[in-house]
């Protein structure tokens, strides 16, 4: 069975490569926006399997599709891709000293059916300065990152401790990805 991860994450291809040793991968753009009242963690459900859907699309249904997506979730609201530096160092600012929820969701489509889950962990980061923010935002690390930073990297100075799985902080949980490729192959595998 071919394997197709449905992102351009360099993050995401190297979890995946720790539980699965060949996959292509297909990055798809899709509408990101949710209706309203959508709770975060179901958010990043829908979003996965939407992402999922635009690389079935792209490559059939002959290929086992992973996809996800990750927000990070403050006060109710949840925290994307900052679009500037400044909006980076605002997020960063209210991150500051406190916890926060980072929700994965992960879909699996495969032979017409679709498996999808949510999991989470909670990130605390220790109290920052106004110049350490700074000096991390200059590095452009936040840029493209939930929430403006990445913890496998720089960011991971910010953090005081965490509590959860560190693969879903990162954006794949390889837990909930692992156990709905396993229901998948049950459901596929009992029809035929």
């Amino acid at each position: 069975m071919k394997v197709i991860l449905a992102s351009a994450s360099p993050r995401r291809r190297e979890l995946l490569l720790g539980i699965i040793p060949d996959f292509e991968v297909t990055a798809c753009e899709v509408d990101e926006t949710l209706p309203a009242g959508t709770p975060i963690n179901e958010g990043v459900r829908l979003l996965a399997v939407r992402k999922g859907e635009a690389a079935l699309r792209l490559r059939g249904e002959e290929y086992m599709i992973i996809s996800s997506d990750t927000l990070v979730e403050l006060d109710g609201v949840p925290l994307g891709k900052p679009r500037s530096e400044e909006e980076a160092k605002e997020m960063l600012s209210r991150l500051s000293g406190r916890g926060h929820n980072v929700h994965t969701g992960v879909a699996v489509h495969f032979g017409g059916r679709v498996l999808s889950g949510t999991a989470t962990s909670t990130v605390y980061f220790r109290r920052l300065t106004a110049a350490e923010i700074e000096a991390y935002v200059a590095t452009g690390e936040p840029m493209d990152k939930a929430g403006a930073y990445g913890i496998q990297g720089e960011g991971g100075k910010l953090v005081e401790r965490y509590d959860g799985d560190f693969d879903t902080i990162m954006g794949l949980s390889l837990a909930l990805t692992s156990e709905l490729i396993k229901q998948m192959k049950e459901l596929t595998n009992d029809e035929g």
